[in-house]
């Protein structure tokens, strides 16, 4: 997901446990947390491998034969 998406996503989340009573708040808390923690996480290691190696499709090499 985009990382602007997820920041956004937390405030808004945070901004409605604001209003909540104390149950809910800590649900959408804990719901606001998950998404800081997806921003703090590394890309996976496919993703990362993608990345970092665009060119990384190779034509098949043919024999000289």
């Amino acid at each position: 997901m985009d990382e602007e998406f997820l920041k956004k996503r937390a405030r808004l989340i945070r901004d409605l446990a604001d209003k909540a009573d104390p149950f809910i708040k800590r649900r959408l808390t804990d719901l606001a947390n998950s998404y800081d923690a997806r921003l703090k996480r590394p890309a996976s290691r496919a993703t990362m491998t993608l990345r970092s190696n665009p060119s990384s499709e190779t034509e098949p090499t043919r024999g000289s034969g």
